[in-house]
């Protein structure tokens, strides 16, 4: 196991409406402070929050698959197609953008919470294809549940979520003391983002051990298909998302 620890003073950051709506970065656009710029098809990550309730415009989107997460809190979406959408926490928003799209948001507290993440699908065949958007509620969800464990399919297989990018997401949470197992295949790469307390990745492969804290974000990585296990230090919430290193088509270069 490869592993690679970024602390949030290596995230970048951002502030819309006046300050009403913080973000933390991951992974992010070219100049906005992130050491993490692309993932394989995953190239934007962003966590927000908003203590009370807070606005993004009207903007456009186009070619690039787009979803919004809730941890607490809502999300209500309007676009140029004419939907007008909610979802609470636990629920996730997909727009497929298309030949292009616009849309605004407004997140709803107290302590609104979530994530805005991007993957970028085959561009060629993407902008020629109609945008869309669908909304999925918590209860829609594939959830494992076991003595401390809590494991939810956000996308993939089980998950309602139809994206066209090969992808994976987890919203994992783990009692202190307990452990998950997790295979990694070779040429795919798991990020990992720790939404709530700390804990350990081992691997099977000498010197695989990886420690982190609240906060910190994981990359993930072997030579060969390894059997990874996730250990919770203290109660643990972690977003777990796997792709390709290498999805197969060409992607997007963005600037350094």
């Amino acid at each position: 196991m490869k592993g690679t620890l970024y602390p949030p003073e290596m995230h970048g950051r951002g502030i819309y409406d006046g300050g009403k709506i913080t973000e933390s970065k991951p992974i992010g656009l070219s100049g906005e402070g992130s050491a993490v710029t692309r993932v394989g098809p995953l190239f934007y990550w962003s966590w927000f929050h908003s203590p009370l309730e807070g606005y993004i415009g009207l903007h456009p989107h186009q070619g690039f698959e787009v979803i919004t997460y809730m941890i607490q809190g809502r999300a209500v979406h309007s676009d140029t197609l004419g939907i007008t959408s909610e979802v609470e926490a636990g629920g996730l928003q997909l727009m497929r953008t298309g030949s292009g799209v616009r849309h605004e948001e407004r997140f709803i507290g107290p302590d609104a919470e979530g994530f805005q993440i991007w993957f970028e699908p085959l561009l060629r065949d993407s902008l020629k294809q109609n945008p869309s958007y669908r909304r999925y509620q918590h209860k829609d969800f594939h959830i494992e549940r076991e003595d401390g464990i809590v494991r939810k399919t956000v996308i993939g297989d089980r998950s309602p979520a139809d994206l066209s990018v090969d992808a994976r997401m987890y919203d994992i949470h783990l009692q202190e003391g307990k452990s998950i197992t997790y295979m990694l295949l070779q040429g795919r790469v798991l990020t990992a983002l720790a939404v709530r307390g700390s804990g350990i990745w081992n691997g099977q492969t000498e010197g695989g051990q990886l420690q982190f804290h609240h906060k910190d974000f994981v990359l993930l990585s072997s030579n060969a298909n390894e059997l990874l296990s996730l250990t919770a230090s203290e109660g643990l919430r972690m977003i777990l998302i796997d792709v390709p290193d290498n999805p197969g088509y060409p992607l997007y270069k963005k600037k350094p």
